[in-house]
């Protein structure tokens, strides 16, 4: 059995990884952590200006473009760190853990790696955005449950009631 667990740098990152490390514990399953490198993520350096603001941009900040190049590097690093530290974690009760960090969108690269390399389940955050907030922006871990090649267990973050 494959597992492929979908982590953020959000607050769902942990409860994910102890799921899918749980599970995969449970099932004797492969594990694969992945992070995808994206803009949409809370820590991640601003995206890189589009159409009109690429002009500006062009003409007299290539210090600004050098200084984000060296954000998103920093970025990539310590992303990539943070992975590596859960897969040391797998490894120290046995599991055995591949990691795989990668650019792109989210939903769609989370869908693309568990088809190729073959996973039997995904397990993924769910912030529970409103359901206009959902509508308007879209939710990764809905995308991933209409387009998975294979069954997906979301993880919720427990409501705190107000006591």
């Amino acid at each position: 059995m494959k597992i492929l667990a979908a982590i953020d740098n959000s607050s769902m990152s942990q409860p994910v990884f102890e799921q899918a490390l749980s599970l995969a514990k449970k099932n004797q399953a492969n594990l694969m952590l992945l992070h995808v490198l994206s803009s949409e993520d809370e820590e991640s350096p601003l995206t890189v200006p589009t159409q009109v603001d690429e002009i500006a941009w062009a003409r007299g900040s290539e210090i600004d473009l050098e200084r984000w190049r060296e954000q998103w590097k920093k970025y990539e690093s310590e992303c990539l760190e943070k992975l590596q530290a859960r897969a040391a974690e797998a490894q120290k009760v046995d599991m055995n853990v591949e990691v795989q960090q990668v650019a792109g969108s989210p939903g769609r690269t989370i869908c693309q790696l568990a088809q190729t390399w073959g996973a039997d389940l995904i397990v993924i955050g769910n912030r529970s955005h409103s359901k206009m907030s959902e509508l308007v922006l879209g939710s990764v871990s809905n995308y991933v449950l209409h387009h998975a090649p294979c069954s997906v267990v979301t993880v919720k973050v427990p409501v705190k009631t107000k006591t």
